[in-house]
């Protein structure tokens, strides 16, 4: 895996433009204090829009368009991902999901051949509700690649 630094990266452009998760879960602040020139009171409740935060055109150069490579080379736009929260209260999960995603992923590339069901393209748009479904949800065909069963017929 540590090989893979494109797959990487394709697994961080798709949580920077589908989040799991498009709000992250509410906190509250302890004291009042000026967040992005608003004075918050304390003792509010904050709700963070990553869903907002990944797709600003001020901290995203072509914000809205599926691009990896903007993460090679550095963890200077990793550090603008609010994928599992931010600070004290990040998700302890974050590392082995971003593995196991890895794995699964590359897996899947590796071991199968895919293909979409009719000839339209794929419908990207999100639908309603907290967690990121798509509007027209993805049907794709795979078949396993050739070399891994002659591998496998050989065990």
């Amino acid at each position: 895996m540590p090989m893979l630094s494109y797959l990487h990266c394709i697994v961080l452009e798709t949580l920077r433009l589908y989040p799991a998760a498009p709000l992250l879960l509410p906190h509250e602040s302890s004291e009042d204090c000026t967040i992005a020139g608003f004075d918050v009171s304390g003792r509010t409740i904050l709700l963070v829009n990553a869903y907002a935060v990944h797709r600003d055109p001020e901290l995203w150069e072509d914000a809205l368009r599926f691009r990896p490579e903007r993460f090679l080379g550095g963890d200077e736009k990793v550090k603008l991902m609010l994928l599992f929260g931010m600070g004290r209260r990040r998700c302890p999960g974050e590392r082995l999901s971003f593995r196991l995603v890895e794995l699964v992923l590359g897996a899947l590339v590796q071991c199968f051949e895919w293909e979409r069901v009719g000839n339209e393209e794929v419908d990207m748009e999100g639908g309603g509700g907290l967690d990121m479904r798509k509007a027209v949800p993805l049907e794709a065909m795979c078949k396993s690649r050739q070399a891994l069963i002659n591998v496998l017929s050989q065990l």
